[in-house]
């Protein structure tokens, strides 16, 4: 079943760094902007929070802007967000997809920030 995976978070201390990945298993990544989101809690809005070009170029929402560093490599068919000096307000799951043909979402994958 062709979904996109997103992998990567974890518990993490405030000021700590966690790596977050999205793999599209049978739907190409490539030949699209990729969005990443953020939902706080269960129910609340997805937020849109960067965006990676399909080559590389990337945007950022103000709340992680010089803290957060998208990158994609086609070749593996993956996106990336390198989450730097996390806060506590980064805590929720964290999503990608496609902008302009988007699939099904995927499971997410949870940061947790805490002390």
């Amino acid at each position: 079943q062709a979904q996109i995976v997103e992998s990567g978070g974890d518990l993490v201390q405030p000021g700590g760094s966690l790596k977050l990945s999205c793999v599209g298993s049978g739907v190409p990544l490539n030949i699209d902007i990729v969005n990443w989101y953020r939902q706080r809690a269960a129910g609340k809005e997805r937020e849109l929070i960067a965006s990676v070009g399909i080559g590389g170029g990337t945007s950022y929402d103000d709340s992680v802007k010089g803290r957060f560093i998208g990158s994609r490599d086609n070749s593996k068919n993956s996106v990336y967000l390198q989450l730097n000096s996390l806060k506590f307000e980064d805590t929720g799951t964290y999503y990608c997809n496609r902008a302009s043909m988007p699939v099904g979402w995927g499971q997410g994958t949870q940061v947790a920030v805490s002390s």
